[in-house]
């Protein structure tokens, strides 16, 4: 079947890990984006891979039961909620799905009966961090296009996914909850009528980069203007404007960023009102967060997430904890109270900097932080030196742990590990190094992140007898 043609009807019966609808014709794989198991539809094939087909609908015949309205204007252009057409139940389960599917497929271990998953209680309005993009020629709908009326081409908002230069105009974004609608259409009104220039990726000119806002579940709030070049008239004008009309933002700073990507990990953020961070509590924790710390961005479901870590992990109060990939020590510090020590490893030295000062400002005294790369820095000469570990918590990164760290925890033999991912077809890969010495005792699918595709994993491994 060639690229264009079209499919009269097709079932949809599964669900992919990537969050696209599954059909198949003749026995080939056709996937299928804003459907839902149960939808019965006609659709142009717009792409043809080796093993798969993918197409986008061109009618329904039939909707699946599954279905939900979207909520957002914006849906199928920004990528951000691609399950707003599915009900939440419906998410769920297909979450569950998909991290039952990854561990029996790719683990090879006898596993035990997954957990129901842990549902958001907040399913819109949840993250505490976004990042919107200024463009000076920002994408047209179809319907803009077809209007033949003159737009206004200024955008403030996200970028078309797979595409780093077009740029869609947000009106109302369901992820993050106010005042961040109001900071971002009040910054573009403001920008458009002083003629503040926008920038333009390819060219790599104009002023207005990018916009960072940042709550807290304490009310503390942080905005981060972005922009390509020092011109200290712009930088006040915009500036004294946010600092005027939203009172309520506690941190204000800007970045000046002359390089070719956004990323300013490696640039100096600098203060303009306020405070240098925002608190964030949990439970009876308190977090600084700078201008560069890592969050789960989440921050209630989070609490749910480490509540469960911190369960799988049982401390008695005399066990050393090794808390790999700790980042700014959310979960080492989580978990200090009930632990004679905790070691916390994570490569970014700003994050471990934001660790140790979360441990002093909770008055633990128990913890200790190393930066390093973690098949490097984790090694025999560092377990003789702080200890072989009773218990390790581990996060990693999508990508998973590096084989060598798989290999030398299963070597190490500790107690227990509590295995925390956010990708489970890597966990289920790392769980089969893991087996040569663990068992699988229990597994606990949590949601993180709703109306997409993505979830969270706990998995608790006990050495073997």
């Amino acid at each position: 079947m060639k690229k264009g043609a079209i499919i009269d009807s097709l079932e949809i019966t599964g669900i992919s890990s990537e969050g696209k609808g599954v059909g198949r014709i003749n026995g080939q794989v056709v996937f299928v984006k804003e459907t839902a198991p149960g939808d019965v539809v006609k659709v142009k094939v717009v792409g043809k891979k080796k093993k798969f087909l993918e197409g986008y609908v061109e009618e329904f015949h039939q909707k699946s039961s599954e279905r939900s309205e979207p909520f957002c204007e914006h849906f199928g252009l920004c990528g951000g909620c691609k399950w707003q057409h599915m009900q939440y139940d419906a998410q769920l389960k297909y979450k569950q799905g998909h991290v039952e599917e990854n561990l029996r497929k790719l683990s090879g271990l006898k596993l035990p009966e997954v957990k129901p998953i842990l549902g958001s209680e907040k399913t819109s309005f949840y993250r505490n961090k976004l990042e919107f993009t200024f463009s000076n020629f920002r994408w047209l709908t179809k319907e803009e296009i077809n209007s033949e009326e003159e737009h206004v081409r200024t955008g403030l908002g996200f970028h078309i996914p797979k595409q780093f230069n077009k740029i869609i105009n947000v009106n109302k974004c369901h992820l993050q909850s106010d005042p961040s609608n109001e900071i971002r259409l009040a910054v573009k009104d403001y920008a458009d009528k002083h003629g503040i220039p926008y920038f333009d990726v390819k060219k790599q000119e104009g002023f207005l980069r990018n916009l960072v806002i940042r709550t807290a579940t304490t009310g503390d709030l942080m905005v981060i203007l972005q922009v390509y070049y020092r011109d200290q008239e712009l930088l006040d004008l915009m500036m004294n404007f946010l600092k005027r009309e939203f009172p309520q933002i506690t941190s204000l700073m800007y970045v000046v960023n002359e390089k070719g990507n956004d990323s300013f990990s490696d640039l100096e953020v600098e203060l303009f009102a306020g405070n240098d961070h925002i608190m964030e509590q949990m439970g009876d924790l308190k977090f600084k967060i700078g201008p560069k710390s890592f969050y789960q961005t989440n921050s209630e479901q989070a609490h749910e997430l480490y509540k469960i870590a911190a369960d799988f992990a049982d401390l008695k109060g005399d066990e050393l904890v090794y808390d790999l990939y700790t980042g700014t020590g959310t979960i080492a510090n989580f978990v200090a109270r009930s632990a004679k020590k905790v070691v916390g490893i994570e490569y970014v030295e700003d994050a471990i900097a934001d660790a140790k000062i979360n441990s002093e400002i909770n008055g633990i005294d128990n913890t200790d932080f190393y930066a390093g790369d973690m098949k490097d820095l984790l090694g025999n000469e560092f377990i003789n030196q702080h200890g072989k570990p009773d218990v390790i918590i581990t996060d990693p990164p999508r990508a998973g742990m590096h084989p060598r760290v798989t290999q030398l925890l299963a070597d190490l033999k500790s107690n227990r590990i509590v295995y925390v991912s956010c990708n489970p077809a890597t966990q289920a890969r790392d769980l089969e190094i893991l087996g040569q010495s663990y068992d699988v005792v229990k597994i606990q699918p949590v949601d993180m992140f709703p109306q997409t595709q993505h979830v969270e994993n706990v998995i608790l491994l006990r050495l073997k007898d």
